[in-house]
């Protein structure tokens, strides 16, 4: 446990970041809510729950910094384990929709099995690459990684999730590098993988997936079926101009052209209502979260510690990366939640449990940057 000196070592401004970008989202979710819900915010409303699992995650990020982060660790194969099991469970007994089964229903509440996946595999992942500090030139260690990574990869991709999928890939990448992994290891396996693409894509993509692959590349194929939101989210983005619409006032979102409002494509309702400024600022507040998470990486006293905040630091730029590009079609639709501002109670409390890992790194430093 922490103690009460090491308090006024927390980073507040990682914690004002946090909670600014909550309340960003908190403002986007009302106004893509306001046409389905012109009485107001009732104890239902989209931003009642948000609000809600706000708190909860903020909860859950104290009680994950108020523990020693190496206690995950010495807990990381069973953390690991109840990860995969919660990914073969959710198959079997998930509840579905959109084409994909994703969730357990608890409670009237879904919980997605991926997003606690997430956070349990970087877990992991730090574990088995710190105590193998002096063999990552071994290649077994590089495959065992890279294993640990995929099977909850591919578990996810059964769903199936792409998207979810591609982010499990990214935090092995950055992290089996900053382990110190040589670099030969990882361009051979990219060159495998990219060989093998055209035949992968075949074997592994479902009818549904190839489905969403084709509209990506062309939306007017099906515009008023699966190319109806790609295309919303095009003409939303594009008629904020610099300035936007203004709040509340935007025509794809209030007229209810635009699906998914207040999930995949939050981002279009920002471009249309807030226009390119409201973009920037957006991208602002990720961009100095991101260095508050490089700097915990920085001054960790351990190797799991910085391998811990690598893994935090690439989730997050990465979901941010796939949510934006995905509003603006440079990647198919894949489902992945913008990180503080989508609407979910499973994605908002275990990014708020990511930060309480970056908190708790920060604790408990040797020294101090200021």
């Amino acid at each position: 446990m922490i103690e009460r000196r090491a308090l006024r070592h927390l980073d507040l401004i990682m914690v004002l970041l946090c909670a600014s970008l909550v309340a960003y989202g908190a403002v986007l979710i009302y106004s893509a809510s306001l046409s389905a819900y012109p009485d107001g915010v009732s104890l239902g409303h989209p931003l009642a729950k948000q609000i809600i699992f706000a708190g909860l995650g903020v909860s859950v990020m104290i009680a994950v910094a108020w523990l020693d982060y190496r206690i995950f660790g010495h807990m990381a194969p069973a953390l690991y384990a109840l990860a995969i099991v919660m990914l073969v469970a959710v198959l079997a007994v998930g509840g579905s929709a959109y084409g994909s089964t994703r969730w357990f229903n608890i409670g009237g509440q879904q919980i997605q099995a991926s997003e606690v996946a997430k956070l349990l595999t970087i877990i992991a992942l730090a574990r088995y690459l710190a105590d193998r500090q002096t063999q990552m030139q071994d290649v077994r260690v590089f495959a065992t990684s890279f294993a640990m990574a995929m099977l909850p990869a591919v578990l996810v991709l059964i769903e199936p999730d792409m998207g979810t999928a591609m982010v499990f890939v990214a935090i092995w990448l950055g992290m089996v590098l900053m382990a110190g992994a040589p670099t030969r290891y990882v361009l051979v396996l990219v060159g495998l993988a990219l060989s093998f693409i055209p035949f992968g894509a075949l074997a592994v993509m479902g009818d549904y997936q190839r489905k969403r692959f084709e509209l990506w590349i062309n939306p007017n194929s099906d515009p008023l079926g699966g190319g109806f939101n790609i295309l919303q989210s095009e003409i939303g983005i594009g008629s904020g101009g610099i300035f936007g619409r203004g709040l509340t006032h935007g025509t794809q979102t209030q007229l209810d052209f635009l699906q998914t409002s207040t999930t995949d494509y939050i981002f279009s309702v920002l471009g249309e209502e807030l226009g390119l400024l409201g973009a920037l600022l957006l991208f602002a507040l990720f961009t100095a979260l991101l260095f508050r998470g490089i700097r915990a990486l920085t001054i960790a006293r351990d190797q799991f510690a910085r391998l811990l905040a690598t893994g935090v630091v690439i989730m997050i730029l990465f979901q941010v990366f796939i949510n934006v590009a995905v509003n603006v079609r440079l990647v198919p639709v894949t489902g992945i939640p913008l990180p503080f501002i989508s609407q979910g109670g499973s994605s908002l409390v275990m990014i708020f449990g990511a930060i309480g890992l970056l908190e708790g790194i920060v604790l408990r430093h040797k020294r101090i940057e200021f």
